[in-house]
């Protein structure tokens, strides 16, 4: 089946292959905000176990997927082969770092806002701050896109559409981390589940603007895949990890990271 998916995806452009990869991570999102309807509220071990998983996909698609596919593509030997991606990543955290100071937000399992101060309802801060999360994971499937678009070798549709697809399995608990804290604030499952899904509206976009940007200038593919595993990064440290931590749940959130992690790597090395 992977490899008929992946014919496929090998048949039609690659932007549009950035599309509907990036239209698939958002449905496995609103497939898991859709968890809402069934239950009230999630057992708190196994929400954290499930962001530990989550946490553990990006850290292992960061590398396997972006940061060593960067290096690899990178001309010279020794500092010159590696300031690339060296340079990317530092630039996508710092992305994020200034997104997460400046955009108003609020994390699941804290009561202090980030950004700048703002009269926003308390649901709307939530679903931004995942939606802070999904952006580098958009962007992370559009730029392998774009680098299959520009030619580039060390780049390809399998590679690509395995991280779709493992950014797209730990997607679905993070669209219950969402909904399900909105329904047990009151809101409706109908509204739940909006709030939840919409989160990761913002891949398809991230994914489209990645593709396009690498395919009109090809030199930037190994900075861009850096700074989308950059930004990742960020994003597992700042936020991922500290929300695992505030129930004494650590030891099922590690032992989550640890087969997230496993998964991913497994599905990168297999399949790509």
């Amino acid at each position: 089946m992977f490899d008929s998916i992946v014919a496929y995806l090998e048949s039609i452009d690659p932007v549009l292959a950035a599309l509907y990869a990036t239209l698939f991570t958002w449905f496995l999102t609103a497939l898991g905000a859709s968890v809402v309807f069934f239950f009230k509220t999630m057992n708190r071990l196994a929400l954290d176990g499930m962001l530990g998983f989550t946490g553990g996909v990006m850290v292992a698609a960061s590398y396997w997927s972006l940061l060593a596919p960067a290096i690899e593509m990178s001309e010279g030997e020794g500092f010159e082969k590696v300031f690339p991606a060296a340079c990317g990543f530092i630039l996508g955290a710092f992305f994020l770092f200034g997104l997460d100071k400046i955009l108003p937000h609020l994390h699941i399992n804290f009561k202090e806002t980030e950004g700048v101060k703002t009269p926003w309802q308390k649901t709307t801060l939530l679903v931004l701050a995942i939606t802070l999360h999904n952006i580098p994971e958009g962007l992370a499937v559009g730029v392998l896109f774009g680098g299959v678009a520009a030619g580039v070798p060390e780049a390809s549709i399998a590679g690509a559409a395995i991280l779709a697809i493992g950014i797209g399995i730990q997607n679905f608990p993070e669209g219950i981390a969402v909904s399900m804290p909105l329904r047990r604030m009151g809101m409706s499952r109908k509204k739940s589940f909006l709030y939840g899904q919409s989160s990761a509206l913002v891949e398809p976009i991230a994914g489209v603007i990645g593709a396009v940007a690498v395919t009109f200038f090809t030199p930037i593919l190994p900075y861009a895949l850096a700074f989308a595993a950059g930004a990742m990064i960020f994003v597992v440290v700042e936020e991922v990890i500290p929300e695992t931590q505030q129930a004494n749940n650590t030891d099922i959130a590690t032992l989550g990271f640890i087969g997230g992690f496993v998964i991913m790597m497994t599905l990168d090395v297999a399949l790509g």
